[in-house]
């Protein structure tokens, strides 16, 4: 299958961005394809090998389960599987905890909170947000909103006040704005880590008509987009650090946390921040004081 796979032909409709079905046998076929037989060690076999990765056959074996049954599994037939079946494969394919999370649902078909089409952020969520005057911090909604944030992010980032409502989601941002590929050192790996976040989330809400459309529009906008839904990776990142280059201080390397709210895990509060003492840190007081003259100029948030 292509990029399309696992994707409902009326996608444009709003009715489905995901078919769980599926998505179970993409996600595992693209995960046999990763490994290779030596990495987890099978002999390699003179035959020429048709797919790339581990054939069916050979994740059967190392998991202790019958060729048969992996097929119904990869057919969506697997309702019933044990968690002791699940941890075998997610253990012979090597699957992260959020990858077997992610198998684990769409195997079981388990029920998800639905998401408000109007996310709201609380009024004291806003104040804490400009109390950080020197930390960069933006709360952002489950299909990727760019919901609330701070002076100091927006001068990090740019004016997302300038940005039209709409058009205030990091997929939208990383995708279909020439400038994000400018501010991010690595566009690739932000890339490949916003479509991770969206696939993870499609796959809990397969029937989101808002999600459903925003992948739609990413995919028939953007190739690059389109290549990296085709690989099936579903990430969670939780922290990490961040190359960026601004058009004012340079190039800086900054670390970020990101914390689902307790009261609502529907919203995610992402914080930037540099090590104390360094060229970064001082780059981050120079964009705060840019920020705050933008906001006092009334141009920030």
């Amino acid at each position: 299958m292509d990029g399309w796979a696992g994707m409902e032909a009326e996608i444009s409709g709003g009715e489905r961005a995901i078919d769980p079905r599926a998505e179970i046998g993409e996600f595992l076929r693209t995960r046999r394809a990763r490994l290779r037989p030596e990495d987890v060690g099978l002999p390699v076999s003179g035959r020429y090998r048709r797919v790339p990765g581990l054939r069916r056959e050979e994740l059967a074996q190392l998991a202790g389960v019958s060729v048969a049954y992996l097929t119904r599994l990869e057919q969506g037939k697997g309702n019933n599987v044990s968690d002791e079946v699940l941890g075998a494969i997610s253990a012979a394919l090597r699957l992260s905890d959020t990858e077997h999370d992610y198998l684990t649902h769409l195997l079981r078909r388990q029920p998800h909170r639905k998401a408000p089409s109007q996310p709201r952020v609380r009024s004291s969520l806003r104040e804490l947000l400009a109390s950080m005057e020197t930390v960069p911090t933006y709360v952002t909604g489950p299909r990727a909103e760019i919901l609330a944030w701070n002076p100091v992010a927006a001068a990090l980032f740019g004016d997302w006040d300038r940005v039209p409502p709409r058009e205030r989601n990091w997929a939208r941002l990383v995708f279909l704005r020439p400038d994000a590929r400018l501010l991010f050192v690595d566009w690739e790996s932000a890339a490949a880590d916003t479509v991770g976040a969206l696939r993870l989330e499609a796959g809990w809400r397969p029937t989101d008509p808002q999600l459903s459309a925003l992948v739609g529009e990413l995919s028939v906008k953007s190739e690059e987009f389109r290549r990296l839904w085709a690989r099936h990776d579903v990430k969670e990142k939780s922290h990490g650090t961040r190359r960026l280059r601004h058009p004012l201080v340079g190039e800086l390397t900054l670390s970020f946390e990101s914390l689902r709210l307790p009261d609502d895990p529907e919203q995610c509060l992402t914080v930037y921040h540099a090590r104390p003492g360094s060229a970064a840190a001082d780059d981050l007081r120079l964009l705060a004081s840019w920020g705050a003259d933008a906001s006092a100029a009334g141009t920030g948030r």
